[in-house]
């Protein structure tokens, strides 16, 4: 499309007039590829607060609001998040196509590697979060303590939130991005990661206690996968020294 901004080439010299001009038109594209998607959103927003309120009891699942407006602010709140992730592929797109010339052209594809594997990283997290931790974290909530309280779960706060959960568990599942970074870097060692697992396992809890969830059964859950996504960073940093050629000696590598 002629109305799109030209990617510079690899190291290609340009002004800063001209860097401010193709950031300014990258903007425009990333904020009309949001707007696009809210419109959408808020089409189909009757279908998404559906699928947002799946993890809660049927019992629960028309929420509270207690202003007139606030139904349709509420709405209009999850379709700007919804448009978000919709427009969130051609966001990153134009951030990358931005910084790409000052990347070395044999390194671009690792960095696309990467990318991929966070966004594989990221469909997992958001599937264990919906599928595994909110419909139980939301079940105990709900039904804690009907002597004392009449639960009734408010729009706002529900859907606040759903969105944290989501958010931070997303965060989690890229531990193993994070650990192959490092080890890129040189500033970890699969012999590292071993040597100190228990203190790895400790602060992996201690992360845990610190995500959003105010509940046990939250924030169990997400310990769950924390311990298993670090101890597969362990093995996955092996892997990449071997492929860096940073091979560790044999009793090393077996050795716990």
């Amino acid at each position: 499309m002629a109305g799109l901004p030209r990617r510079l080439g690899h190291a290609e010299e340009a002004t800063l007039g001209e860097h401010l001009e193709e950031l300014r038109g990258r903007l425009f594209v990333m904020l009309g590829t949001i707007a696009v998607g809210t419109v959408v959103a808020f089409v189909f927003s009757g279908h998404v607060l559906d699928w947002l309120n799946r993890p809660l009891p049927p019992a629960h699942r028309q929420l509270l609001t207690t202003g007139v407006a606030e139904p349709f602010t509420v709405t209009i709140t999850v379709s700007i998040y919804a448009g978000f992730v919709l427009a969130l592929p051609v966001v990153l797109w134009q951030l990358w196509l931005f910084f790409a010339p000052a990347v070395d052209p044999a390194a671009e594809r690792k960095v696309l590697g990467l990318a991929l594997f966070a966004v594989v990283l990221a469909a997992a997290g958001v599937a264990f979060g919906y599928w595994v931790l909110l419909p139980r974290a939301v079940h105990f909530l709900v039904h804690y303590d009907h002597r004392h309280f009449l639960i009734l779960p408010r729009a706002s706060s529900y859907y606040n939130f759903v969105v944290t959960v989501l958010v931070g568990i997303v965060l989690v599942f890229q531990t193993p991005l994070i650990v192959l970074g490092l080890v890129y870097l040189g500033v970890l060692s699969s012999r590292t990661l071993r040597r100190h697992r228990r203190m790895g396992y400790l602060v992996t809890a201690a992360v845990a206690l610190a995500l959003p969830g105010p509940d046990p059964v939250t924030t169990f859950l997400e310990l769950l996968p924390m311990w298993l996504l670090f101890e597969g960073s362990i093995w996955l940093a092996v892997l990449v020294e071997r492929r860096m050629g940073r091979v560790a000696p044999a009793s090393a590598t077996l050795g716990g």
